[in-house]
């Protein structure tokens, strides 16, 4: 049974395939050629009203500096 299996995949593979080999390798190739062209213009800036947009609220920092920050930095530094 597993040989019948086996010569019937082989057959469908091999004319599968055979199709897919027989092509030849035909690329179209396109090739575009474009010429100068100067273009006359000017810088165009928006012209309608300018956007509006609120100002940030004041608020205290939530970012506290130790005291200790410096020569703890430094103490880092010397066991490297």
């Amino acid at each position: 049974m597993k040989a019948i299996v086996t010569i019937v995949c082989a057959a469908v593979f091999a004319l599968t395939t055979g199709g897919a080999l027989a092509q030849e390798n035909v690329q179209d190739v396109t090739e575009y050629k474009f010429q100068d062209e100067h273009l006359m213009g000017e810088i165009v800036g928006p012209g309608g009203g300018g956007i509006v947009v609120r100002k940030q609220g004041k608020s205290k920092t939530l970012i506290k500096v130790r005291k200790h920050f410096v020569p703890e930095m430094l103490k880092s530094v010397e066991d490297i």
